[in-house]
Order: structure tokens, then sequence, then C-alpha cells
């Protein structure tokens, strides 16, 4: 397990488009929610133990905002060859564990995280009503083995602001997870030393 840290994409840069197979046999794209107020986006997995150490937050959320109108995916981009545990026959098992109420989709050819700029699990992405980037980072500062609280406090703030029409403090501090396990050769170029 390698620590690593969300690229931080620039804030303003505009949802990169994805249409990839869910769970429940559907096919969901970002168009699919056009009208929503926002767009969450979680690069997530099934092994990951920082996605394990949150994923009740994270359900927690999506059963708290998507009702608000917030539109939120889960997306798997994992190399299933290499982490069987990720794969695409395991993650509806793994959704209904968690309770995730919304989308979890596979990425299976990791052009989805490399679009977003995804480098860890979890890493989260809000996007607004134009699908523009208005917070990328952190749930909250709990992590495994830290004795802090998961609240989704960072994340949290930055939704209500979002429905609120207030401004989201620009600064934002990275997600901090299980390093993105990418294809042999698959790897983005947009990462320090690859």
């Amino acid at each position: 397990m390698a620590l690593t840290a969300s690229t931080m994409l620039a804030l303003g840069a505009e949802a990169p488009a994805f249409s990839l197979p869910a769970t429940d046999g559907s096919v969901v794209s970002r168009d699919d929610f056009a009208v929503a107020a926002g767009l969450l986006v979680v690069f997530l997995c099934n092994h990951c133990p920082y996605v394990k150490h949150v994923q009740g937050e994270l359900a927690a959320i999506g059963r708290a905002y998507i009702p608000k109108g917030i539109a939120m995916v889960g997306i798997n981009s994992n190399d299933a060859t290499a982490y069987p545990d990720d794969s695409f026959a395991r993650m509806d098992e793994e959704a209904r564990r968690a309770g995730y109420p919304f989308p979890y989709l596979f990425d299976e050819t990791q052009e989805v995280a490399k679009a977003y700029h995804a480098a860890c699990t979890p890493d989260i992405f809000l996007f607004d009503r134009d699908r523009r980037l208005v917070y990328r980072g952190q749930l909250d500062n709990a992590r495994p083995g830290r004795d802090v609280p998961v609240t989704g406090r960072d994340l949290r703030r930055a939704l209500d602001a979002l429905l609120a029409g207030q401004p989201i403090p620009e600064e934002q501090r990275p997600s901090m997870g299980c390093n993105i396990k990418w294809k042999p050769g698959n790897e983005p170029g947009y990462f320090p030393g690859h």
C-alpha cells in the first residue's frame, strides 16, 4: 500500500465526461445528472483500507445530500487483473455491504481516472451546477490508525456551501489514501516520478 495524495486538480476545471457500467447493470454517464445542483465524484475501490475506513460516512453523505439535489457516483478504476478484490463482479457485493445509495461504476480502461487526474482512493471531486470544480480534497482528517472520528466535515462544509450559494474556501487539503492501481504501462504522466 503506497500512501498517495490527491493531485488537487485546478478549481474551476470542467467535469470530464464519463459513461461507465454500474453494478446494477445500467450504464451511467455524467450527462445523466444535467439538472442536479452539483455532481460529487468519488474514486473508490473495494479493498483499500482508507476507503473502508470512511465508506460508512460516504454512504451517509449520499443519503443526506442526494435528496437535496446533489448527484453522486463512486468510480472504481483499479486494475482488477492484478487486484481481483476490485473486480466488477465483486463491486455489487461491496456496494450493498457498504450501503452505497449512489451508482458504483467500473472504469476498466482507467481513462476516466486519468481525465480526472485521480490519484488515490478515496479521491473526491465536487462540481457545481455548471460542472465546474469547486472542491477537491479530503473527506475529513480521519485516517486508519488515527484517533480521529470520521465526520465528513470538510466535504460536508463544501456541499452545504454549494447548496446555499455560498463561496467554498479555496484552501483545501488533499485526500490521502492508497494509490490507484494502474495497469502496467498505463500510469498517467502527470505524477512526479512517472
